[in-house]
């Protein structure tokens, strides 16, 4: 029986001779994308997905590009050799990985990718964003590969349950959202993390900040000082946090506390907790502060919570007052004093009746340095403050500010135009650096410009 006869005997589907498979500029036309679509339910009808199991990757890619071959010779296709290999190609995406997004995924200097429904896929690249000419067949097909991602964590999209985060095999981010809450159609986001973690060295080489902050950030890390990570979305928060983790000792005991797992320690103790959304019944959901919790109870020597956001706060503050020196957090503030604000409204929602006065209390005895990130207006990310809590003064939390950037204006091309200096303010953690044998020479704090 032939291919269009296992279709219905129809050749809807195929394109007809002479048809183009793809338009003037290379992009794949409606007739590709059906004849795609057509083959890849042929083949879901013929594999024996136990065989399937039992092949290594690049077995079951060659299977794959034989078998769709065999078709194509079948129906007597006409194609080109570039339709030929993208088709293969494509269908090896579709069985094997995330179908469109392979290519993107694939791709080093993608850093976001923003699938607006099926018909619009943005990526980000440097810091800036562009449109590209990769698109779904439809929703449904939209819907498929979001549902092969959620799935693998162990997570659910539906009518019921709308929104959805997840994490790639790689540890990228992923949030979904689909009908009836989105729209025009299912909406896709994936945050991308390097395969190889950065290193302080490449945000220098990057001007996110000086040799001297950097110099000072490391000291905190290694000398077990508290530490809050303030910016906005995509200012790097998470990326600055898994650098900062690199500077802790390998014979320390780290439990890492997020919900959706993306951070990437290289220390060899490190345990990883992630929460867990409510099932369908609306049972089950694990939160991150009662993953704060049993933390507590597993004996770590630092806690990591990705980022707080809510009840959590409160306990993260209590482990850090409690002998949990070094632990760090992420917080989304626009300045190192509206975190303290977020944070003292985040110890309210615990439910706790505390007077103003102690929660700021709690928060000042708790943290040591404030290191805010902020994305500047041409797509790059810099350390703008790093503040140090120096204590309270009458209700109010006193911070001195250690390292600054200063813009001074905007290029010709766009680019961010400042410098990074230090304030020339010696901060009191300074004594607390050298008794933890973190040696730092005073001059390192003298204000000296670094342009950019």
């Amino acid at each position: 029986m032939s291919l269009r006869d296992r279709l219905g005997a129809t050749t809807q589907g195929f394109p007809t001779p002479g048809e183009a498979l793809s338009d003037p500029s290379g992009a794949p036309t409606r007739a590709y994308q059906e004849t795609k679509a057509r083959i890849h339910q042929v083949l879901l009808g013929r594999l024996d997905l136990e065989a399937m199991e039992s092949l290594s990757a690049e077995s079951l890619k060659e299977e794959l590009r034989q078998m769709v071959e065999r078709l194509l010779v079948e129906e007597n296709l006409v194609l080109n050799a570039g339709e030929r290999r993208n088709l293969v190609r494509d269908i090896q995406y579709e069985m094997l990985g995330f179908g469109p997004l392979e290519p993107l995924l694939a791709d080093p200097t993608v850093s976001d990718i923003l699938v607006n429904t099926y018909k619009q896929v943005y990526v980000e690249r440097r810091g800036r964003l562009e449109m590209t000419d990769i698109t779904f067949t439809d929703d449904d097909h939209l819907m498929k590969i979001i549902d092969k991602i959620v799935s693998r964590v162990g997570r659910r999209i539906d009518e019921s349950s709308p929104m959805v985060d997840a994490r790639l095999p790689d540890g990228s981010r992923v949030n979904a959202i689909i009908p009836p809450l989105a729209i025009d159609g299912p909406i896709l986001s994936i945050r991308r993390f390097a395969t190889v973690p950065l290193q302080i060295s490449n945000l220098i080489e990057f001007k996110s900040l000086s040799n001297e902050m950097a110099q000072f950030i490391g000291a905190l890390s290694q000398a077990k000082i508290n530490i809050l990570i303030s910016g906005g979305t995509g200012s790097g928060k998470t990326t600055l946090l898994n650098i900062l983790s690199s500077f802790i000792g390998v014979t320390e005991r780290i439990v890492t506390i997020e919900d959706a797992a993306e951070l990437q320690l290289q220390q060899p103790h490190v345990v990883r907790l992630e929460t867990r959304p409510p099932n369908i019944e609306g049972r089950g959901e694990v939160a991150q502060r009662a993953l704060v919790r049993n933390a507590l109870r597993m004996r770590p020597d630092r806690i990591i919570l990705g980022e707080t956001r809510g009840a959590e706060a409160l306990d993260m503050l209590q482990a850090m007052n409690t002998g949990h020196e070094g632990s760090m957090t992420t917080v989304h503030a626009n300045t190192a004093r509206d975190a303290l604000a977020r944070l003292e409204s985040m110890i309210a929602m615990a439910g706790v009746d505390l007077p103003a006065k102690a929660a700021r209390a709690q928060v000042a005895s708790a943290i040591g340095v404030i290191i805010q990130a902020n994305r500047m207006s041409d797509g790059t990310r810099k350390l703008t403050s790093i503040q140090e809590i120096t204590g309270m003064e009458g209700d109010t939390v006193t911070l001195q500010e250690i390292f600054v950037f200063k813009q001074t204006g905007v290029g010709a091309t766009g680019a961010v135009e400042g410098h990074f200096t230090a304030t020339g303010v010696r901060p009191r953690c300074w004594e607390r650096l050298s008794t933890r044998g973190v040696e730092l020479p005073q001059s390192l704090f003298a204000p000296l410009r670094r342009e950019v």
